[in-house]
């Protein structure tokens, strides 16, 4: 068991420096991260510490044979670790599955971005989702005024949202503003 657990260190701390070095993840970070080498690099990182517990245990059996609890305490408590060390991949994996709102856009902000564009009164049926981890999708409905011209704030809004928050894919449905719109309930915004 000493020897064994003492060869899976060896070869997991090799295959930890491999995917490290891989052009998906190569020592510092882009906003394109390889999703499949991340995950890769953390389920070696989790072998390793299983390695490492088993490396442990064996260690104390070995020195002190009566102490053979050492085994399954060794495997639980670097268990926790493994899961400790899964679980920020799970939860990224998670939003994309779920379409949830990517990490570091913040709702509000692009809504006030939409705003800031010359001509446009209002939004309503905005949605922001993680396509991937890397690529964010999002797309609304804009109500512009009668003297804006559409072509134009298309351009404006879809420029400005690839500028300030680097969405993959925009989609804008462009409408005319009108003050009965203050009253329909499917031109209302999201309440929190």
């Amino acid at each position: 068991m000493l020897i064994t657990s003492g060869c899976a260190v060896v070869v997991n701390i090799l295959m930890a420096f491999i995917l490290h070095q891989s052009p998906g993840s190569h020592g510092h970070s882009h906003d394109h991260n390889n999703t499949s080498v991340r995950a890769a690099f953390i389920h070696v990182l989790g072998d390793l510490l299983q390695s490492l517990g088993v490396l442990l245990a064996a260690t104390i059996i070995y020195l002190w044979p009566k102490w053979k609890i050492a085994d399954p305490i060794c495997t639980f408590l670097f268990s926790i670790l493994v899961l400790a060390t899964t679980s920020t991949i799970l939860k990224d994996i998670f939003r994309v599955l779920m379409e949830g709102t990517p990490p570091g856009i913040d709702y509000d902000s692009v809504k006030d971005s939409l705003l800031s564009v010359r001509g446009v009164k209002a939004t309503h049926s905005l949605h922001i989702w993680a396509l991937t981890m890397s690529q964010n999708q999002m797309s609304v409905h804009a109500l512009i005024d009668e003297q804006t011209d559409p072509h134009s704030a298309l351009k404006d809004m879809t420029k400005l949202l690839q500028t300030e928050f680097s969405f993959h894919n925009i989609t804008i449905q462009i409408e005319a503003y009108s003050d009965e719109m203050a009253y329909c309930n499917e031109c209302q915004d999201r309440s929190d």
